[in-house]
């Protein structure tokens, strides 16, 4: 089968690879629709952490967003799998450490990440097998889009009950990018005033888009009360900035992640007696997307701005833009294309 391999910094490209075959406890599944992330550029261009600390080497093959259809079943896996639409969890833990035994296989030491950790293979190629124990279900109210969009979904909504909102609190969402839309819009579903902050002018025009009023550049931004920050870049400066800004007593949010360290005053934190939480992976939140998703409560599809086929995800990882793209932050890919 066709898969996209990255090499090397800068090195991308389709191979041909064996066709995957179910261990047991494993699916194949068909892959439909994967969505390129952030994490997909750093591999690109090196910057992953990962790759430093050993944790990840080239070659590998990415891609953590993704649905598809199973069409194969190793020994022990439940036939009802078999010609279901599914998604799946990205963090793939060990199954017998204590963090495991509690539900916290995402934060495992030993595990593995579909895409990107240990040398487990992402989903940008025709096939990928998968554990079925990790698998969602999906249902036929969530499209191809919508599924391929549950896991940065998982992250967005993990990092809105890490805010501990009520209805009616007035929260700030720091980037306009994929997840922070989405934290956008299941914050604006809790009942939250939603404010956004964002550098560029197109995704803060598309934000509009989506019917969010209050966004704002920095120096545009109005006085709180910030009941909640939630930081959603990749900008080094802006957790500060989320501690400084967000009310005494109540929660800044990390979901999104540097290159580089990002120094915060811990007295801040402890003067103002505000709770700090990090986001690591949408694991907790999948099944919550799903419904969300399906119920319509969030309608993510309108952030995908174009989809393409294998071949050109070497050239959008470099930084190019397909022709006739929307103003969307995500990019799609058919590997059937």
């Amino acid at each position: 089968m066709r898969a996209f391999v990255v090499t090397a910094p800068g090195e991308a490209g389709v191979q041909e690879v064996p066709d995957p075959v179910a261990q047991p406890g494993q699916v194949v599944v068909d892959i439909e629709r994967v969505g390129v992330c952030g994490t997909d550029v750093e591999f690109f261009t090196g910057q992953m952490t990962y790759l430093h600390t050993g944790h990840a080497a080239y070659p590998i093959r990415l891609g953590h967003e993704w649905c598809g259809t199973v069409s194969a079943l190793g020994d022990g896996v439940d036939a009802r799998w078999l010609g279901q639409r599914v998604t799946g969890d990205t963090m793939l833990g060990c199954g017998h450490c204590r963090r495991c035994a509690a539900g916290r296989q995402h934060v495992c030491e030993a595990r593995f990440e579909l895409g990107i950790r240990g040398g487990f293979a992402g989903a940008l190629a025709g096939q990928m097998a998968f554990p079925a124990g990790a698998l969602h279900a999906l249902p036929d109210a969530v499209d191809d889009v919508a599924g391929a969009l549950v896991e940065p979904g998982g992250n967005a909504l993990r990092a809105v009950w890490g805010a501990d909102l009520t209805a009616g609190d007035r929260i700030l969402v720091i980037g306009p990018g994929t997840i922070g839309l989405l934290v956008a819009e299941f914050a604006r579903a809790a009942g939250a005033e939603v404010h956004l902050l964002g550098r560029s002018a197109r995704s803060r025009g598309f934000a509009r888009s989506l019917g969010f009023s209050g966004v704002w550049t920095m120096a545009e931004l109005p006085g709180g009360p910030w009941d909640a920050v939630i930081d959603a870049s990749n900008a080094a400066g802006m957790p500060a900035l989320a501690v400084d800004l967000v009310e005494p007593g109540r929660r800044v949010v990390l979901v999104g992640l540097a290159t580089v360290p990002t120094p915060v005053d811990s007295r801040e934190l402890l003067l103002k007696d505000v709770t700090a939480v990090g986001i690591l992976s949408a694991s907790p939140g999948l099944a919550a997307t799903v419904e969300g998703f399906a119920s319509g409560a969030v309608d993510p599809r309108p952030l995908v701005a174009a989809t393409i086929g294998l071949d050109a995800v070497a050239a959008v990882l470099a930084g190019q833009r397909p022709a006739g793209s929307g103003d969307g932050p995500k990019l799609h890919v058919d590997p059937r294309l």
